[in-house]
């Protein structure tokens, strides 16, 4: 039996202020990644309820494309936790969508965390922080960091998580793309780049200049410091990002950056009010389909309706 009759989870989106990319892994696939994560207030609400077999259901921005099956992460993710209690059982789900679909900023993942973190409370597992980090992982490489939240350090395939002090409040304007843009596609892109200029790729590690300047609380030297590898082979396959890039920079943000993969385009602010400009500049300007003012750091999934004990 459930400990509660329903669970909502609030996770958050993310931005990538670095993304260093090292060599490829040929076993596996995967690319080494250093990479500084932040949490920002753009938020996905996902809510479980026990049911006879599972279901989910989504609404909002993005809505229509996001899989509605076995395919679907939180549909996944809250699979996983029920196997792991002969109490558990299958659930429906609905997720109310806000962070933005294929945009590079772990709406996927974000939504994965919230069914991890649901799904435990709906059960009462009582998951110790390393079964649910190896659930998350198991998932995704953002997930984990979707669980966390606030700002961390990602290394490993961007999974492996130490939390980083960054003081202050940071502003950001998001420029979203109606053409997504494919995770596995931009790697490769990146790789063919790389393999046409000839270009020895070394073991990433994150900039000292972007920790320090977080540590201080100093978002000029924020935006100065921001780096994200996957930004040439974004350009390359979608070339409009690059005037988005020049509005913003020239709007006055302290930085502007590819989201992750992209097609995201995330600009930091010095102010609210700053962040304001930006974003009427953004969206005068037409290269974008819509603007999104937030906030980081957040905190990641967390319970926002627990329901009420049986």
């Amino acid at each position: 039996m459930s400990r509660h009759p329903s669970v909502t989870v609030r996770a958050a989106a993310k931005v990538n202020l670095e993304l260093v990319v090292g060599p490829r892994d040929e076993t596996t696939g995967y690319h080494e990644l250093a990479t500084v994560f932040q949490a920002v207030s753009l938020y996905d609400d996902v809510t479980l309820v026990p049911a006879d077999s599972y279901s989910l259901t989504v609404t909002g921005r993005g809505a229509a494309d996001v899989p509605t099956d076995e395919r679907n992460l939180a549909w996944r993710a809250a699979a996983r936790v029920a196997q792991l209690d002969s109490g558990g059982g299958p659930v429906g789900i609905s997720i109310t969508k806000d962070i933005p679909v294929a945009g590079g900023m772990a709406g996927g993942s974000a939504d994965a965390a919230a069914a991890l973190v649901g799904a435990d409370a709906l059960w009462g597992t009582r998951l110790d922080r390393s079964t649910l980090h190896g659930l998350a992982a198991d998932l995704g490489a953002d997930v984990p960091f979707c669980v966390l939240g606030g700002t961390a350090v990602g290394t490993g395939r961007g999974d492996e998580l130490v939390p980083a002090m960054a003081r202050g409040v940071y502003h950001w304007v998001f420029a979203l793309s109606d053409q997504g843009l494919s995770t596995p596609a931009v790697f490769a892109e990146l790789d063919r780049l790389r393999a046409e200029r000839g270009e020895t790729v070394a073991a990433p590690q994150v900039s000292q200049d972007l920790m320090a300047a977080l540590l201080a609380g100093d978002a000029p030297a924020v935006g100065r410091a921001m780096r994200n590898d996957l930004q040439e082979a974004a350009l390359s396959l979608q070339p409009g990002l690059a005037e988005t890039l020049d509005i913003g920079r020239e709007c006055g943000a302290l930085g502007g950056i590819v989201s992750g993969s992209g097609p995201t385009v995330a600009f930091l602010a010095e102010s609210t009010e700053q962040a304001l400009d930006v974003a009427v500049a953004l969206t005068a300007s037409g290269v974008a389909s819509d603007v999104r003012r937030a906030t980081g750091p957040v905190a990641g999934a967390r319970i926002v309706h627990p329901g009420k004990e049986q």
